[in-house]
C-alpha cells in the first residue's frame, strides 16, 4: 500500500486539509513582508548636500541658496553628492552659466538634507547611506538574503531530520525575536546582523510551509495547494504596500511587518506533523494517531489501518537511514534533477527580485507600484493553475521564465518617455516572473522523494537565495553602463528558463517516496476514465 492510497481512504482533501492549509497560508503572508521590505526600509528620498551658514543668506529664497551652493546636472536637477566649495553668487544673474572649473566642486562636507515628504525616516536617511555609502544601503538586502541562503541549508536538513512542524515553530519564534531586535537597532552594524539572522529564521518558514501542506493532500489537489499557498504571498505583497504607506518610520515599519509572526505561532498549534515524514522515519504510532484524526475530521469514521501496516509501508520503501545533501547527487536521474533545478531556482529568484526591487521609473508612486505588482501576481497564478495542468510543469516553468526575461529586455529598448508602455511591460514581466516562482515551488516539491524532499528544497532554496542576495547588488552596475543591470537580469532569466526544458515532467505523477521511485519508471495517476500508464521520471526524448 502506498501513502497516496491511504490519503484516498481518509479523504485526500477534506476539512482536515483545509484547516491545515488555512493556517499555513496565514503563516506564508509573513514572507513577502520581509523579503521585499528593502524597497521601503532602505528607500532613498531625494537629497542634496547640507549647506553650512545658511543664516548668511537670509535675503535669498531656498531655491536661490541651492543655486549658489549646489551644482546642477544636465537635466537641471541639483546634484545629490556634490557642492560648491564657495558660494557662486554670479549664478543668481544667469543660472545657465554653470562653472566649468571642476576644482570648485567637492563632495558633501556637512552631511545631507533629505526630502521627508514621502518617508519620515529610512535607514538611508538615518545613517546617511547615500553617495559613497550607497553600496552599504544596497548591501542590507544582500545581508538579509545571505541569511536566507544559510537558513535554507540549515532548515532543509533539520526539517528532514527532526520534522517539519518542529522546525516551522522554531523558524517563526526566531523570526519574531530577530525581527523585533532589528526594529530596535541603534547602529548600522546591529541592523545588518539582526536582518541577517531574520533571514536565516524566515528561510525555514519559506522552505517548510508548502511541502508540509502538500504532504497531506492527494495528487488531484497538489496543484491547487501550491497555487493557493502562492496567492497568499501576493496578499502579503499587497499588505506590505499598505503597511509601508501607513507607517513611514522604519523602526515601526519593522514592528508592523514582524508582529503577524506571533499570530502564526499560536495558530500552528493545530497543525500536525507530516504523516509521510513520520512513516518514513519509522514513527508509525504518531503517524497512526494523525491519520485517525484526519479520517474523523473528514467524516471517514469507518477508516481503519494498523500501525503494523504503516511499519510495513516504511520497510517496503526502505526509507529509513541517514540522508544528506550529498544524496541529491549520488544517482544519475536525481543528479540531473538537482543540477538543473538549482539553475532554474537561481534564475527565478534573481529575475524576480531584480524586478521587485526596481519600483521607480514606471510613472507610479513606490506604494502604488508595490501594490500593483502584488495585484498582477494573482491573475498570473490563476493562469498557472490552468497551465500547469494543461501543458505540464516543465513547459510552464520554462516559458514563464523566458517571457519574464523578454519583458525585462524590452524595457531596455523602450524610451523612458513612454512611461505608460514601460509600466505595462514591467507589470507583464512581474506577472511572468511570479508565475515562474509559483511553478518552481510546486514543481520542485514533486521532483524530490519524501526522504530527500526538504534536503532538495533546502539545496534549491540555497541557490535561489544566492540569486536574491546578488540581485540588489547588480543595480550598482549602472555606474558601468546604465542598462547593464537590466541586460544581466534578462540574460539570466532566459538561460535558466531554457534549462528547465531538461527537467522531467511530473504532471499527475505520484509523489516519489524513496530514491528508487525517482530512478525507475513512475506510474502517473490518470484522469478519471483513463487507465494508468508507466511513465519514466526523466526527461522524455524529443
Amino acid at each position: 500500500m502506498k501513502f497516496e492510497d491511504l490519503l484516498l481512504e481518509i479523504g485526500g482533501f477534506g476539512r482536515f486539509q483545509i484547516l491545515i492549509l488555512a493556517i499555513l497560508c496565514l503563516a506564508r503572508i509573513n514572507l513577502p513582508m520581509h523579503f521585499l521590505l528593502h524597497n521601503f526600509l532602505a528607500a532613498t528620498p531625494s537629497h542634496h548636500c547640507a549647506i553650512p551658514h545658511q543664516e548668511a543668506f537670509v535675503n535669498l529664497t531656498r531655491e536661490e541658496v541651492l543655486l549658489i551652493s549646489i551644482p546642477q546636472k544636465a537635466d537641471g536637477t541639483f546634484s545629490s553628492c556634490e557642492m560648491f566649495s564657495q558660494p557662486q553668487f554670479h549664478l543668481l544673474l544667469n543660472s545657465s552659466l554653470q562653472p566649468e572649473n571642476k576644482s570648485i566642486t567637492q563632495h558633501c562636507q556637512h552631511g545631507w538634507v533629505y526630502d521627508h515628504s514621502q518617508f519620515t525616516s529610512t535607514i538611508s536617511t538615518q545613517w546617511d547611506l547615500v553617495c559613497e555609502q550607497r553600496g552599504l544601503n544596497q548591501a542590507t538586502a544582500t545581508f538579509f538574503f545571505i541569511g536566507v541562503t544559510v537558513g535554507a541549508m540549515v532548515f532543509g536538513d533539520l526539517s528532514d531530520r527532526f520534522g517539519r512542524k518542529a522546525m516551522l515553530q522554531l523558524s517563526l519564534v526566531c523570526s519574531l525575536v530577530f525581527g523585533m531586535l532589528s526594529a530596535a537597532s541603534v547602529s548600522y552594524t546591529m541592523l545588518a546582523v539582526t536582518r541577517t539572522l531574520t533571514g536565516v529564521a524566515l528561510s525555514g518558514l519559506s522552505l517548510i510551509v508548502l511541502p508540509l501542506g502538500m504532504e497531506w493532500v492527494d495528487v488531484q489537489h497538489r496543484t491547487f495547494t501550491g497555487i493557493l499557498s502562492s496567492i497568499f504571498w501576493s496578499v502579503g505583497n499587497m499588505l506590505l504596500a499598505l503597511a509601508a504607506y501607513l507607517v513611514r518610520e522604519w523602526h515601526w515599519l519593522l514592528v508592523a511587518v514582524t508582529a503577524p509572526c506571533l499570530l502564526s505561532i499560536v495558530c500552528l498549534w493545530w497543525v500536525p506533523e507530516s504523516a509521510r515524514w513520520l512513516i518514513a522515519k519509522g514513527k508509525v504510532k504518531q503517524a497512526h494517531r494523525h491519520l485517525l484524526r484526519c479520517a474523523r475530521m473528514n467524516g471517514r469514521k469507518d477508516f481503519a489501518v494498523s500501525p503494523e501496516a504503516l511499519t510495513r509501508m516504511a520497510t517496503d520503501k526502505n526509507m529509513g537511514g541517514s540522508y544528506s545533501y550529498i544524496s541529491l547527487f549520488r544517482t544519475p536521474v536525481l543528479r540531473k534533477i538537482s543540477v538543473c533545478s538549482g539553475v532554474v531556482w537561481f534564475g527565478v529568484a534573481f529575475s524576480y527580485y531584480g524586478l521587485s526591487m526596481n519600483l521607480t521609473g514606471f510613472g507610479l508612486s513606490i506604494y502604488l507600484s508595490q501594490f500593483v505588482f502584488g495585484v498582477i501576481e494573482i491573475p498570473a497564478k490563476m493562469a498557472m493553475y490552468v497551465l500547469v495542468n494543461r501543458i505540464g510543469r516543465r513547459q510552464s516553468q520554462a516559458w514563464t521564465l523566458i517571457l519574464a526575461g523578454v519583458c525585462i529586455g524590452a524595457n531596455i529598448i523602450i524610451p523612458k518617455s513612454f512611461s505608460s508602455l514601460r509600466s505595462v511591460v514591467a507589470v507583464l514581466g512581474k506577472g511572468c516572473s511570479e508565475a515562474a516562482f509559483t511553478t518552481v515551488f510546486l514543481y520542485t516539491s514533486e521532483l524530490y522523494p519524501t526522504i530527500l524532499r526538504q534536503n532538495g528544497m533546502g539545496y534549491t532554496s540555497f541557490l535561489a537565495r544566492l540569486g536574491g542576495a546578488l540581485a540588489p547588488l547588480v543595480f550598482l552596475l549602472d555606474e558601468v553602463w546604465r542598462s547593464l543591470p537590466e541586460v544581466t537580469y534578462c540574460a539570466v532569466a532566459v538561460c535558466s528558463g531554457a534549462t528547465a526544458f531538461l527537467l522531467p515532467e511530473t504532471l499527475n505523477a505520484r509523489l516519489p517516496e524513496g530514491i528508487e521511485d525517482v530512478e525507475k519508471p513512475q506510474v502517473k495517476v490518470p484522469p478519471e476514465g483513463s487507465t494508468p500508464e508507466g511513465v519514466p521520471l526523466q526527461a522524455l526524448p524529443k
